[in-house]
C-alpha cells in the first residue's frame, strides 16, 4: 500500500502499529490484506498507510474513540492478533493518537 490517505477535517485518531516480523510468511500477507478489507468495512474506519522495510508501520486512522474500540473487539480482528503474538511479530508496539492538525499538498 503506498497512497496517502484521504482524511477529514481533524480531529480524527491514528491507530500507529509498529513491528518487527518474525522469518518467514506463515500465511500473514493474506491476513494483512484480509484486515485491511475488513477494517475499510467498519464504521468510522477513514484510511490506512501501511509500510515495511524491515520495520513494519501502519497507521490507521478512525473518527472515534469507540470506532477503534470496536474495531478492537472485531472477532476476526482479535484471530489475527492472536496469531501475531504467537507466530507473526518478533516485537509490537500500538499508539492511539488524537490528530488536531493535518496539512500538505
Amino acid at each position: 500500500m503506498t497512497d496517502i490517505a484521504q482524511t477529514p477535517e481533524p480531529p480524527y485518531y491514528a491507530v500507529i502499529f509498529t513491528n518487527q516480523r518474525t522469518e518467514g510468511d506463515e500465511g500473514y500477507g493474506a491476513m494483512a490484506e484480509r484486515m485491511v478489507e475488513l477494517a475499510a468495512e467498519q464504521p468510522g474506519f477513514l484510511g490506512v498507510e501501511s509500510v515495511r522495510d524491515g520495520l513494519g508501520i501502519t497507521v490507521s486512522y478512525w473518527e472515534s474513540l469507540e470506532a477503534i474500540k470496536h474495531w478492537k473487539q472485531n472477532a476476526e480482528h482479535q484471530e489475527a492478533q492472536r496469531l501475531g503474538h504467537e507466530k507473526w511479530y518478533a516485537s509490537f508496539k500500538l499508539r492511539v493518537a488524537k490528530v488536531e492538525r493535518d496539512y500538505g499538498i
